[in-house]
């Protein structure tokens, strides 16, 4: 399985520990920055894009958001998860913010850590992203209100792009069946 070819956009193929290797020498965190760029291609369309959006539930998130809370299963155990936890719970306590009620006051200390974990998971994310660009493994830009724009900011969310070695990890995949016929089709 780890031997499997991937085809990369015209370039000499690359499998799967060569790849492993090439993030080995370019990633401070290589197997943070491999879970990331495979959540990447899940999620990207057939021409290799992930972004600005993506489907969560019924709704659409922004792909750093969804890359975050894909991650956070990871750090369930982490030690300082549990002290985030002790800490949130304390300081509601303190300012009198937390209810009384059981159930109110768990959801409102989840709430709370989401949202801290989710605004450090983005900082760890952009890191992993701009060394698989230096790597050569994905490009980005940011696009969203009026215009698509190369600068971040003003409402602008990001979008990734596999590149080089990285467009074959979503060679293997299937494409949607349709569920509408075209004009001049029977649907059986």
């Amino acid at each position: 399985m780890l031997h499997a070819p991937i085809i990369g956009d015209g370039r000499p193929q690359l499998d799967m520990p060569s790849l492993l290797e090439m993030l080995a020498r370019s990633s401070s965190r290589p197997r943070y920055a491999f879970m990331v760029l495979n959540l990447i291609a899940q999620v990207s369309r057939s021409d290799g894009s992930a972004g600005p959006l993506v489907a969560k539930g019924a709704g659409l998130i922004p792909l750093r958001d969804w890359l975050c809370d894909a991650l956070t299963p990871m750090g369930q155990r982490d030690p300082r998860r549990v002290a985030l936890e002790e800490r949130i719970r304390s300081d509601l306590e303190m300012s009198g913010a937390l209810p009384i009620d059981g159930g109110q006051a768990t959801a409102m200390v989840e709430n709370a850590i989401r949202e801290q974990v989710r605004a450090s998971g983005k900082t760890n994310v952009s890191r992993a992203v701009s060394e698989l660009v230096r790597a050569g493994l994905l490009k980005r830009h940011y696009q969203g209100y009026c215009v698509d724009h190369h600068n971040r900011g003003a409402q602008r969310q990001a979008v990734y792009i596999l590149a080089g070695g990285a467009r074959g990890l979503i060679g293997g995949r299937q494409e949607q069946p349709r569920a509408v016929p075209r004009q001049a089709e029977l649907a059986f």
